[in-house]
């Protein structure tokens, strides 16, 4: 095996699982065996991807290979940041303030609220009626 050097993590994002591999090479970003922008069309979800990248400057320096399940596209997107930014974390320890300061280590709590009995949804109910 010719590329001995790897470092892997999981992000997660509302049901979305991101599982990243960062190897040294000319920075490359493959989603599911399909480039970047051909997963992500929205230019704002690609950029969402590359943040880690470009706040600890290693952006063209990895080609990274990330398998995304679950979820939609913003919850994958979100889950691929994670995971780049812990895979950053393991290649340099170094890098966690520029990552802390950005907020890219932190994993987003948000998911959706489950749907209660007697209700209509999370929080919707059904119409009250007096008589």
């Amino acid at each position: 095996m010719e590329d001995s050097v790897q470092y892997r993590a999981t992000g997660r994002r509302k049901t979305s699982v991101a599982r990243v591999i960062l190897r040294p090479g000319e920075g490359r970003i493959v989603i599911n065996r399909r480039p970047l922008e051909a997963y992500f069309p929205s230019p704002s979800l690609r950029l969402e991807v590359q943040q880690p990248l470009a706040a600890t400057e290693t952006a063209g320096k990895f080609d990274i290979l990330i398998l995304a399940r679950g979820g939609g596209v913003h919850g994958q997107a979100g889950a691929s940041r994670l995971g780049i930014a812990r895979a950053l974390l393991a290649f340099n320890p170094e890098l966690r303030p520029k990552l802390r300061q950005g907020g890219f280590l932190t994993r987003d709590p948000r998911a959706k609220e489950r749907k209660k009995y007697g209700q209509k949804g999370a929080r919707k109910r059904f119409q009250f009626s007096k008589r």
